[in-house]
């Protein structure tokens, strides 16, 4: 896995066992296409399985940051697209839109849904992304949309139902511009409380990343093999 550069200060959580998985990478095969996975610390769990599965088939690398929210993508993709030719980019923003944050917070990432305020409106969120696509389109790249995985209750700062409600703004706009939906809100909402870290966590533990890994790589194995 080779690991795009990217800012070295990080302002969005990511759980410790993600972000050494950030650190792991090897060299690309020129002779490979090459993949891009953009997105938060969910895709960060997910992406070095999914280099394993893809190792001699396709390069797969992904920002050596957390990709945050859609204004974070707004302020970053340019940099981290870089100059590499992407065959296939699977993306997804959606999580630290949809979160509630107060700088008193003492929960990780001043995350509260009570005082908080909600860090990208649907109405904004729908024209962030609207944007990024229109530059990810620019690319010729293969584009797979990644829709966000599940909010589960006692989230200390995202509404249940939003992740709902912003993934169907976002699949209008994939319908919009024909871009694939790799569904992982419907694969995390049927895993059991297991496959997450704790109670009211929308991270997953090594088993649950690896239940998200194996249907990406599907999709890209998909894109690849057209």
């Amino acid at each position: 896995m080779t690991l795009s550069k990217g800012h070295k200060t990080d302002d969005f959580y990511t759980p410790e066992e993600d972000l050494r998985a950030l650190a792991a990478h090897a060299g690309a095969d020129e002779g490979l296409p090459n993949v891009l996975i953009l997105g938060d610390s969910i895709s960060i769990g997910y992406t070095p399985l999914v280099a394993e599965r893809l190792e001699g088939r396709a390069n797969v690398s992904r920002p050596a940051v957390n990709c945050g929210d859609t204004r974070q993508g707004l302020r970053m993709l340019e940099h981290w697209l870089g100059d590499t030719r992407w065959d296939v980019i699977h993306f997804n923003w959606g999580l630290h839109d949809i979160a509630y944050r107060h700088p008193e917070a003492k929960v990780y990432g001043n995350r509260d849904k009570v005082n908080g305020t909600l860090s990208v409106t649907p109405e904004q969120y729908a024209l962030n992304l609207e944007a990024l696509v229109q530059e990810l389109k620019k690319t010729g790249a293969t584009l797979i949309w990644a829709s966000t995985t599940l909010v589960p209750e006692g989230e200390a700062g995202r509404f249940v139902g939003d992740d709902v409600k912003y993934n169907a703004i976002a699949a209008e706009i994939m319908k919009r511009h024909g871009i694939e939906i790799n569904d992982l809100h419907a694969l995390s909402s049927d895993f059991p409380a297991s496959l997450f870290d704790g109670p009211g966590d929308v991270h997953f533990t090594k088993a649950g990343s690896n239940k998200l890994a194996e249907q990406v790589t599907e999709a890209l194995r998909s894109a690849l093999n057209p």
